[in-house]
């Protein structure tokens, strides 16, 4: 195991639910990751899919104790590069492109690429990728698909995220080739607005307390 994929492990091995945040106003990026730790989920994912998205990086990077913030959504190296520089301590990507991989390939931060395919995940079993994003995941299949691919594909774990809730979590985090799941429930848009981080902590205590 690569010293880059023990880095990723450890980040994603610190919870069973790896939040997924779209970050609409940097003002928020510090304040809901502090409701997130606070409730037991360090390992943070900020998708790049908002103008804020990089600055909120930057903001709980620096201000966060505690967080391991990562950057979602990173469709090319450029970004991948962007986001290494505000802070990111890991790296996820919904696909794989030769930009994304040749990024990774030269940096210290590591990669969580996505697959939804088994030729995807031999392909990137191929270049040296071992823990993967499942994803999208329900759309693709679900639980029940990635558990066909534990036998054939044994030794590749995964992260499963995309229509994943509170509800069928524990689907997949009971299967032997899921390390966690990303999700979204924990962080509503609607507590986000309102400033409810009392509310976004318990949310997330009750994500850091599934098991599989």
């Amino acid at each position: 195991m690569s010293s880059k994929t023990e880095s990723l492990l450890s980040i994603l091995k610190l919870q069973p639910v790896v939040p997924v945040l779209i970050v609409e106003d940097v003002a928020s990026a510090v304040p809901l990751a502090r409701a997130l730790v606070a409730g037991g989920l360090r390992a943070i994912e900020i998708t790049m899919r908002t103008p804020a998205a990089l600055d909120a990086v930057k903001a709980v990077a620096a201000e966060v104790e505690g967080a391991n913030v990562g950057a979602g959504t990173i469709l090319n190296g450029r970004d991948f590069d962007a986001a290494v520089k505000a802070g990111s301590t890991f790296i996820v990507s919904p696909g794989v492109a030769p930009g994304v991989l040749s990024a990774a390939k030269d940096s210290s931060v590591p990669l969580l690429p996505g697959a939804a395919t088994a030729s995807e995940v031999m392909t990137l079993r191929e270049a040296g990728y071992d823990v993967l994003k499942f994803f999208p995941a329900e759309q693709a299949g679900g639980s029940a698909y990635l558990k066909a691919l534990s036998s054939p594909l044994a030794g590749t774990l995964f992260c499963p995220t995309g229509g994943i809730s509170l509800k069928n979590a524990r689907d997949y985090l009971s299967l032997p080739n899921v390390v966690c799941v990303g999700g979204s429930w924990v962080a509503p848009k609607e507590l986000v607005s309102a400033g409810d981080w009392a509310g976004i902590t318990k949310l997330a205590s009750e994500a850091a307390a599934l098991k599989g």
